[in-house]
């Protein structure tokens, strides 16, 4: 964040919270974060804005890259009543599981939760409780080498067919003129959450439905899910190194920012780091939907961020400002020029600096608004051990354990175990 922008944001806040009533006595909070790209230097900086014009103190604490660790680490803390942190990062999927932990921000927000995305609101509210703000939405792109593919004469893939060909294509090409570390596609292939959203999306744009429906229906037993998990496993030691079994995020972005991945899943926040001025690949790549399936549609996983404060702070009025500052339409604009994510803000998508500076967001407005969302709120309280269940089963194909169709039966089983009569 620029010297002007720490500026502005201190005067809009200053202006709020005059007309709030600013505490008092100043307060040290600490707010919970997981460490990905450049969101800790972009918060910091956002955070320091907010203490000038407040008095209070905001420390950040980092959490490991995996989400399926900071939520392990989220429960020990929540479960203990822990009263250090004030103020958790969560998942767009963790609000049925957290409810109870956290305050109830409807009262609070009733002026400005209107400006964001219904679905995202809808997300973060539980049994008529507002558990969280939205911070940013997320959902995932097609990366694609735009010098490669124009070199081999190949069009941006429409489908995971075509992506397979083009990727094994261009692969071959690069390796026979000396690149023996290019690979066709990097993905998300770690047994985590993570590897949920890529399966998900493989399973749903092949019209093999959800893991759970809306209803709380078992869906993920069929054979088009299957089909989709076996198209997958054949991408591994194919297209993808063997070595995307235990990709997560960076690693993913790591073999395509060093120019060695032709196309790369993954989600907004990597674009403007690939587009750095130290990156081997600036300039030279864009991004675009994910392929569709046999289902003939793109499906694209909602993911995204919120802001949650504790039951147990003891510094909760201080805390709801620094929600309240951090969800604003400065923080999220700020937020979209300097790392890409996408606003929860729908004014924001025609902002004409966002527009101008960081393209990928406007173009991201569709994808976000019809991505398709992870069966949390049918399996409520569940969702870990859905998810855990079903990456697991994910990666175990993957890894040629068995096949997709005997991984998927198992699954359901496990899954009508844990369901019994209702989630």
């Amino acid at each position: 964040m620029t010297t002007s922008n720490v500026r502005r944001f201190a005067a809009v806040l200053a202006t709020g919270l005059a007309l709030a009533g600013t505490p008092a006595m100043a307060e040290e909070l600490s707010i919970v974060l997981g460490s990905i790209g450049k969101d800790v230097e972009e918060m910091r900086a956002q955070l320091d804005a907010f203490q000038k014009a407040s008095g209070h103190t905001v420390k950040i604490v980092t959490m490991p890259a995996s989400t399926s660790d900071q939520f392990g680490q989220y429960r020990l803390w929540l479960s203990a009543g822990n009263k250090d942190i004030d103020v958790y990062r969560t998942d767009v999927i963790w609000a049925p599981q957290l409810a109870t932990n956290f305050m109830d921000l409807t009262e609070a927000m009733k002026d400005v939760v209107g400006q964001h995305n219904p679905s995202v609101v809808a997300s973060q509210t539980v049994d008529g409780k507002l558990v969280a703000m939205p911070l940013y939405a997320d959902a995932p792109a097609l990366y694609y080498r735009k010098d490669l593919l124009e070199k081999y004469g190949k069009p941006v893939p429409q489908t995971w067919t075509e992506l397979t060909e083009t990727a094994k294509a261009v692969q071959d090409g690069e390796r026979q003129a000396g690149n023996a570390q290019m690979n066709g596609f990097v993905f998300q292939g770690a047994a985590y959450e993570g590897l949920t959203c890529d399966a998900l999306e493989w399973v749903a744009s092949n019209g093999g439905g959800q893991i759970v429906d809306a209803d709380g229906n078992i869906t993920i037993n069929n054979p088009k899910a299957a089909e989709a998990l076996d198209m997958a496993k054949g991408w591994v030691g194919t297209i993808a190194p063997p070595g995307v079994l235990g990709y997560m995020e960076e690693e993913s972005r790591g073999v395509w920012q060093t120019g060695n991945a032709v196309f790369m899943r993954n989600w907004p926040y990597a674009y403007p780091l690939a587009n750095g001025d130290d990156s081997p690949i600036k300039g030279k790549f864009d991004a675009a939907p994910l392929p569709a399936g046999a289902g003939g549609n793109s499906a694209a996983c909602l993911g995204g961020w919120n802001l949650a404060v504790s039951n147990f702070s003891e510094h909760k009025e201080a805390a709801v400002e620094l929600v309240r500052f951090l969800s604003s339409a400065e923080s999220q604009k700020a937020r979209a020029l300097g790392t890409a994510r996408l606003p929860t803000i729908v004014s924001l998508y025609e902002d004409p600096e966002i527009v101008e500076k960081q393209p990928l967001v406007a173009k991201w407005k569709t994808v976000f608004e019809n991505a398709t969302a992870r069966p949390s709120a049918p399996t409520k309280g569940k969702y870990n051990e859905v998810s855990q269940q079903f990456w697991t089963a994910a990666n175990k194909t993957l890894s040629g354990q068995g096949t997709a169709a005997d991984n998927l039966d198992a699954l359901e089983k496990q899954l009508r175990r844990l369901k019994r009569s209702e989630w």
